[in-house]
């Protein structure tokens, strides 16, 4: 029987700013489905009790960050895009060790990923409401647009960078605090999706 060999990370909980253990001792293993010897990522098998942490810590930094104004929130992912765009090819060969794309499909979805980050970066300036006809004088009546407040995420294993991306930056530059939960079939390729959540170096 061969050996496992570690090549990955032991991923955590990124809740309230900072890196947790899970509640439980219950991990999950994945390995390269090209040779199943390569441990390329242990992730927790987070509980309920996880999900109330990740979603109460969401709801205390709701207030501050819908406060932002919505160029900066966009400014903000503009950050993101640029840090993606300096690990694309380290991002894209994880992609393909823990999922099993080509190479050339990983790269492809990292690109669409960035993609999503730059179009939806430019939102934050376009992000307002609407002037509608007053039936009275003097009366001046419009929309404006209001975050939602915590915003929960489940992603796939199929396109574990990108659609993080999709699901995360709109409800980001939108002024919604998220909670993420990828696939435990990708989680750190997902990380690397959800922008500097683990060490994509």
């Amino acid at each position: 029987m061969n050996s496992v060999q570690q090549i990955g990370q032991t991923l955590l909980n990124f809740i309230d700013g900072r890196w947790q253990p899970p509640t439980s001792d219950k991990w999950t293993e994945r390995f390269d489905p090209a040779d199943n010897t390569l441990l390329v990522a242990r992730a927790p098998d987070s509980t309920r009790e996880d999900a109330r942490q990740a979603i109460a810590a969401a709801a205390r930094a709701a207030d501050e960050w819908r406060a932002w104004p919505a160029p900066k929130r966009g400014r903000l992912l503009l950050d993101w895009l640029a840090w993606m765009d300096e690990r694309k090819d380290r991002i894209a060969n994880l992609l393909t060790r823990e999922e099993g794309k080509t190479l050339a499909e990983s790269a492809g979805e990292v690109k669409r990923a960035m993609d999503i980050l730059e179009y939806t970066a430019g939102m934050g300036r376009r992000h307002g409401g609407r002037v509608f006809p007053a039936e009275e004088e003097n009366v001046f009546c419009y929309s404006n647009s209001q975050p939602l407040g915590v915003v929960g995420l489940i992603s796939p294993w199929n396109f574990p960078v990108a659609i993080p991306v999709w699901k995360l930056a709109p409800a980001l530059v939108a002024g919604n605090t998220c909670v993420l939960k990828p696939s435990p079939l990708t989680p750190l390729t997902a990380g690397c999706g959800a922008g500097r959540r683990v060490d994509c170096q």
